[in-house]
């Protein structure tokens, strides 16, 4: 087993009994502190048909500091810009990231818009996080001959501060994870011969864009380049996919990230479905956030409980959303908050060991 573990704290959100938002699921939430110190919570809300939008809540903890409810407080993203919407009436906001980007001095939020020509990485600004601005769809260079807008395109989340490129420059950093045609769980699973994993098309990228010589507003971001593969599928846990989790944290021990992986579940089929969502940890260098120093060679969550094991799709854990309890006076503990079977939302803690185990 890891050094880093999650402990399940509980459920903390389901869909709200006659909430047309709420009737196929409330889950993916991303977690950030506002400008009171109150932590928030962005979870996607499912209507009728598979219709998202993104909500907000406020977080309510007990005498001892451990999260044990929402508060409702209204709709963060609804579907209006053509990115976000179809021809036919559907369409979405779904799955955001949100992080406190301390050269902007504003919240970014990254989310999935699902529009005519599939789900592609969008960005939305805010002071307060009641007010958001759309900065439109992420824009990529090409790369070696790999065409990242052209594709589906998840799991983005953006660094808290800038941090270098392979030139040395300090930019806006970012997370993606493109879904390249054949790479997606449900193709590889069924692929009845052993086959090798695709690095470039079946990884978790990082890439990078110039920040504004000066006081712009409203900031634009400029085209991310500076790519590189940052990590592709290694252990039978993640083996099928992985993907970006919750936005990247500083530790004592470098940035840490909890990331999901898909697998073939063990055991009976859970509704019929045999993938299986885990979660697991990396961290990454401080100084270059493109070198990882230590990667789960086995989950530290995996789906048990009814509410993982069943839902919308089954065999979920699927974190987003990660607090480090500064206001505890615990630095070295984590609320992470995830995803259960596309249909709730849980919450575990994780502590940060004392030193990094030793690579696998």
């Amino acid at each position: 087993m890891s050094d880093f573990q999650l402990k399940r704290l509980g459920l903390i959100m389901e869909p709200e009994p006659g909430n047309p938002y709420e009737v196929e699921g409330t889950l993916n939430p991303a977690a950030v502190r506002g400008p009171d110190g109150q932590l928030y919570l962005f979870p996607r809300l499912v209507a009728e048909g598979n219709y998202s939008r993104i909500g907000i809540v406020r977080v309510k903890f007990n005498e001892l500091g451990d999260p044990i409810g929402v508060e409702r407080l209204g709709i963060a993203l609804e579907p209006e810009a053509d990115y976000e919407l179809r021809p036919d009436g559907s369409g979405g906001c779904e799955d955001a990231r949100v992080t406190f980007v301390e050269s902007l001095k504003q919240y970014v939020m990254t989310y999935t818009a699902l529009s005519l020509i599939g789900p592609r990485i969008a960005l939305a600004m805010s002071k307060d996080l009641f007010h958001w601005k759309r900065i439109g769809l992420a824009a990529f260079e090409p790369y070696r001959g790999i065409d990242f807008v052209n594709v589906d395109n998840k799991d983005a989340c953006i660094f808290p501060v800038t941090t270098p490129n392979h030139a040395g420059k300090f930019q806006l950093t970012m997370l993606h994870r493109p879904l390249f045609p054949g790479t997606l769980p449900e193709d590889k699973a069924s692929a009845h011969l052993e086959r090798l994993v695709d690095l470039e098309h079946e990884s978790i990228w990082i890439s990078q864009c110039p920040m504004p010589t000066e006081d712009v507003e409203p900031y634009q971001p400029g085209l991310f380049n500076s790519h590189q593969r940052l990590a592709t599928p290694v252990y039978p846990w993640e083996i099928l996919k992985i993907g970006a989790g919750a936005p990247p944290v500083l530790t004592r021990h470098g940035w840490l990230i909890v990331y999901h992986g898909v697998s073939k579940a063990h055991g009976p089929k859970q509704a019929g479905r045999d993938l299986c969502y885990s979660a697991g940890v990396m961290i990454l260098s401080e100084e270059q956030p493109r070198i990882i120093r230590y990667r789960s060679p086995e989950p530290v969550l995996t789906p048990s409980s009814p509410e993982e094991l069943q839902g919308t799709i089954a065999n979920v854990v699927f974190p987003t959303g990660i607090d480090r309890r500064d206001d505890l006076g615990s630095p070295d503990r984590f609320d992470v908050y995830y995803g259960m079977a596309d249909s709730r939302i849980g919450v575990a803690r994780l502590d940060l060991p004392e030193s990094l185990p030793d690579p696998v």
